[in-house]
């Protein structure tokens, strides 16, 4: 078993409530190997980037990458404000466009008496991604598609497009911006999460039983008052995999004036994410 000393300190213990992560079935040259990106070297984990347009019908990154894109060619630029965001003509241009995992368009005038890109995360979460993926820069004061941003518009690279934006997301982006959780980059990183899930959410589970199966606790989880643990895994993996059409979303019902989500893998997720790892013996496990 990976770390077995760990599992037994009191506070983690406490903190599983009886649950024992499936990371623990992994052997050591494995769970340590999913502590790395996917790289030529490291064949741990594999994204798949031979992939058709149907296959990702469910990425709503993938697909609202494309659209932005496009649009970006199309009018030759987005233009931006004094202050680098996108304006909000382009941003009343793109609500009326994008599609996305639990987005209540109407929601948004609710809170907000005018929408800029931060307002609005699915736009602003993409052109991000776009920038750090270098599909877009900025040219004056506009927002242009590069060379490799209209290569990767035809047909046949709609694959590579996901595995590129998925893995600049997952292993280069600091998906707490988008959240402002007080833990760092936890669990996004974590050791195995990914390969955890693949395993676990093969039916519908929340997020707290998901989050106790599938992260390594940090000390900033277990010290927490409240359930950062949580909070954190839903924000940054769970519904960032939503949004790349990797797990579908259910609410089950309201606990105060808080939801209780739950999640399960899409057929899209063990046909994308590919994985080299050796469990465990059973007859050596403890």
């Amino acid at each position: 078993m990976v770390a077995p000393a760990f599992l037994t300190r009191p506070d983690v213990r406490k903190w599983l409530k009886g649950v024992e992560p499936v990371w623990t079935m992994l052997d050591f040259d494995s769970f340590n190997s999913l502590c790395a990106e996917p790289s030529a070297r490291n064949h741990a984990i594999r994204l798949e980037p031979n992939l058709t347009e149907a296959d990702l019908a469910g990425s709503a990154v993938t697909r609202t990458a494309e659209i932005f894109l496009q649009r970006a060619i199309d009018t030759n630029g987005l233009k931006l404000t004094t202050t680098g965001n996108l304006s909000r003509a382009v941003i009343a241009d793109m609500i009326e466009i994008i599609e996305w995992p639990g987005l209540d368009k109407g929601e948004l005038f609710e809170f907000h008496k005018v929408i800029n890109e931060p307002d609005f995360l699915p736009l602003h979460f993409v052109r991000v991604l776009a920038e750090a993926t270098k599909l877009a820069r900025t040219r004056g004061e506009k927002l242009i598609s590069t060379r490799l941003g209209k290569k990767v518009l035809v047909p046949e690279q709609h694959g590579a497009l996901q595995a590129l934006l998925f893995h600049i997301a997952f292993w280069h982006l600091n998906l707490g911006y988008f959240d402002r959780n007080p833990i760092d980059v936890w669990p996004q990183r974590d050791v195995g999460v990914l390969w955890s899930l693949s395993t676990s959410a093969n039916d519908w589970l929340d997020q707290d039983g998901l989050t106790r199966l599938c992260t390594v606790p940090v000390v900033g989880v277990l010290e927490a008052a409240s359930d950062f643990g949580s909070f954190a895994m839903e924000t940054r993996v769970l519904r960032p995999l939503v949004w790349f059409g990797l797990l579908e979303q259910k609410s089950e019902r309201q606990i105060g004036l808080v939801a209780r989500h739950l999640y399960r893998k899409t057929a899209l997720f063990d046909r994308f994410v590919k994985f080299n790892v050796q469990i465990e013996e059973p007859a050596i496990r403890h």
